[in-house]
């Protein structure tokens, strides 16, 4: 059957595995908070100025000047906003800036890496901080350059420069692979030998030694970098209104940069709207001198025609012959300047001249009729008819030209442009960037979300047994305890590591009502069914690996044995690292390896523990061949005389995969148990060391179940997730 525990979700269980990493998970958030909070400091403070342009209609601004609208199409269209915000990013108006204020040029003292720059800002006394930890070479605060100009060869454009202030007000500049180009004072022009490189310092605030970085970019670099940080946008749709807004480091110079941007663009639409009526008045006044020879002469000649015929007077038939030829003449001519004004803007394809030339060859067809009906006159009045028409036609068109021209020197004169500064440039007082709180709050979640992340990394890479279910599970063999994590017996341990042993130093006999101690009572009881049936009272306690707690189990568990009425015998089997000695204040000399090799008697190796029927048997002198030594006949002896005179003999063996010492001894006890610690080894192991025990021929009884978290299991639901304490209080 499918287990449905399988798929529930166990929130009992997450958050016992929050608690258990709740260590790591605060250290992680705390370091992803530190670095938020030294990124705070040490970022840049970003200031941004802000300022509003309107786009006026070209109709309403020109108000009621009528006579100014018979050239509106001499001017142009109305300005188109789309355009207009083009026009604010185009190199023509960046350039302008960048020439102006110099933006080709950086300047700025070197400063300490990382934190050197924030330092610097927070320094408010009037001259130059001095030298943090004696880095004289670096700024550390009230360091100002003011570089006037700076020219380079063009294999240098680009390249960081180096300049170091001297004394004195001197200084010198050094490339990039540190060569010495030239020296020089503030306030004078200075010059390299060859005199590729011009460097001209206004002011200079430095400790001798400080360095500066200096850098001449070209002119496209320094537009792209410029309309990186600038931002033009319509307010409103449809409401002719532009926002600009510049943002960069130094307060004061993102409020000058955006205002010489609106005033360069200012600058330009005046004089765009000036170029075009100057442009169509110089047209009109090349055309005006030769209107005048062209009237001069018809006049002449009609005068001179009369005072030779005498006065000639012209027919009513002639003269509205002649009406009609003056005005298709006056429509063509002004058809025709029209077109020329167009030319010099499209090309003879474009549809506005395709559509002025249909105009004229209509016209020309008009005139040519009217030529025929003027060929049927008599040849007085065809002649008085010529003469007359041209006195006309060149009167109107001069009259025309004249007058248009009179109105473009008005409209010139009072040009003001199609837009006008609403809001001048105004920087925020407090910088739009970093925001702090933001990336301290960012940071601390990231941190909690990455040291969950670790948490279910190591989970997910961790396959250990973390409960005694899962050994009974999966080896069918029983788990005769499970011992809780003691923090007694951690304090004990270090003690003990520290040379400070007693009987006291043992948990049992230091605080008997620890929850290991009843968990070993627990054992007490378990143990006698263990040895049912064995021909040896003796116990074979080890583990698979270092680190378990097997020495712990087996000296707690032979003092609660002891405190039960029986009599005791611990033997330290482990004759390559034992230990327990130490618990007890006794020295490792004279003990099991001296049996074994005659040195000594039993009488000399069984040593008092200071607790009521507990005696310990030491390891005695650690010798070169553990392993031998346990396999001679005389370690079987010893242990059959110690069984005589106790009523359980408890063997504590080192680690079965990391030596065959415990399969050994395994032959010459009634019962071995293994001690499994929780969250230490995985299934495969605790496998692999009962097939060792296995494959020399020794069963394992069961398992004692070691460091179980008490704290954890408190937040877990189910069955397994109880532990039952019981205890009684004065």
């Amino acid at each position: 059957m499918r287990d449905d525990k399988d798929d529930f979700i166990n929130l009992g269980e997450i958050i016992a595995v929050l608690l258990e990493y709740k260590w790591l998970i605060l250290a992680v958030t705390f370091l992803a908070v530190f670095i938020g909070a030294v990124t705070a400091f040490v970022s840049t403070p970003i200031y941004r100025a802000d300022a509003l342009v309107q786009v006026e209609d070209k109709k309403s601004a020109k108000g009621g000047l009528a006579a100014l609208r018979d050239v509106e199409a001499v001017l142009g269209d109305s300005t188109s906003v789309a355009a207009e915000l083009e026009i604010l990013r185009s190199r023509m108006i960046l350039g302008r800036v960048v020439d102006r204020l110099n933006l080709s040029i950086r300047a700025n003292p070197d400063y300490f890496p990382v934190f050197g720059r924030a330092l610097a800002r927070r320094y408010n006394g009037d001259e130059p901080a001095a030298p943090f930890l004696g880095l004289g070479t670096y700024a550390w605060g009230g360091e100002r350059i003011d570089v006037q100009s700076l020219e380079v060869p063009s294999y240098l454009q680009g390249l960081p420069l180096t300049l170091i202030a001297g004394d004195n007000n001197t200084f010198t500049l050094y490339d990039d692979q540190d060569m010495r180009l030239l020296d020089g004072t503030v306030g004078e022009a200075a010059a390299s030998a060859d005199g590729k490189t011009t460097l001209f310092i206004a002011e200079l605030v430095a400790r001798p030694g400080t360095r500066f970085n200096l850098a001449r970019v070209g002119q496209t670099q320094a537009i792209g970098a410029l309309r990186e940080n600038l931002e033009v946008r319509e307010r409103a749709r449809q409401s002719n209104v532009i926002e600009a807004a510049y943002s960069g480091p130094d307060r004061a110079q993102v409020e000058a940069v955006l205002n010489e941007v609106l005033n360069a663009y200012v600058r330009q639409n005046v004089e765009y709207r000036s170029a075009e009526a100057e442009a169509t008045l110089g047209f009109l006044e090349a055309q005006l001198p030769e209107l005048k020879g062209q009237l001069d002469t018809a006049e002449a000649a009609y005068n001179e025609y009369r005072q030779n015929r005498g006065s000639v007077d012209l027919t009513i038939e002639t003269q509205s012959v002649l009406g009609s030829i003056v005005k298709v003449d006056n429509d063509i001519v002004v058809l025709q300047q029209k077109r020329d004004e167009l030319r010099q803007r499209f090309t003879a394809e474009h549809p506005q001249v395709k559509a002025l030339d249909s105009q004229l060859s209509r016209l020309r067809a008009v005139r040519g009729t009217l030529d025929k009906d003027v060929n049927r006159l008599p040849d007085t009045q065809q002649t008085a008819l010529r003469l007359r028409r041209d006195v006309e036609v060149a009167t109107a068109l001069y009259t025309n030209l004249l007058n248009s021209a009179q109105q473009l020197r008005v409209a010139r004169a009072g040009t003001v442009g199609d837009v006008r500064v609403i809001d001048a440039a105004a920087t925020a007082p407090l910088p739009v960037a970093p925001r702090k709180a933001l990336i301290l709050l960012l940071s601390g979640v990231l941190g909690v979300l990455g040291a969950l992340g670790l948490v279910w990394a190591i989970r997910s890479l961790r396959v250990v047994v973390e409960d005694p279910q899962t050994i009974e599970r999966e080896l069918s063999l029983p788990v005769y305890a499970t011992v809780p994590a003691s923090k007694d017996e951690a304090q004990l341990s270090r003690a003990i590591a520290r040379g400070k042993a007693d009987k006291s130093q043992l948990l049992a006999i230091a605080n008997p009502d620890d929850d290991a101690m009843e968990s070993l009572r627990s054992l007490r009881t378990t143990l006698h069914f263990a040895l049912l049936g064995a021909e040896k009272g003796s116990v074979l306690i080890t583990g698979p690996a270092p680190g378990v707690g097997k020495s712990f189990i087996s000296k707690n568990l032979a003092a609660v044995l002891a405190q039960a009425g029986k009599r005791v015998m611990l033997v330290d089997g482990d004759l390559r690292k034992g230990h327990i000695n130490k618990a007890f204040g006794v020295p490792r000399g004279m003990g099991v390896s001296d049996y074994i090799m005659g040195v000594a008697g039993l009488e000399q190796i069984v040593k008092p523990t200071g607790v009521d029927n507990f005696a310990l048997v030491t390891t005695g002198q650690i010798p070169p061949n553990p392993s031998e030594l346990l396999m001679h006949p005389r370690f079987a002896e010893l242990l059959a005389e110690l069984e005589k005179q106790c009523d359980v003999l408890i063997i504590d063996a080192p680690p079965v995969l990391a030596v065959s010492d415990a399969a050994i001894i395994g032959r010459q006890v009634g019962a071995t148990l293994l001690v499994a610690r929780a969250g230490r080894h995985p299934i495969r192991e605790l496998e692999q060391a009962i097939k060792r025990f296995d494959q020399a021929g020794v069963e394992v009884k069961g398992f004692v179940f070691n460091g179980f978290d008490l704290t954890r299991q408190r937040h877990r639901f189910g069955y397994e997730g109880y532990h039952y304490q019981y205890k009684y209080k004065a």
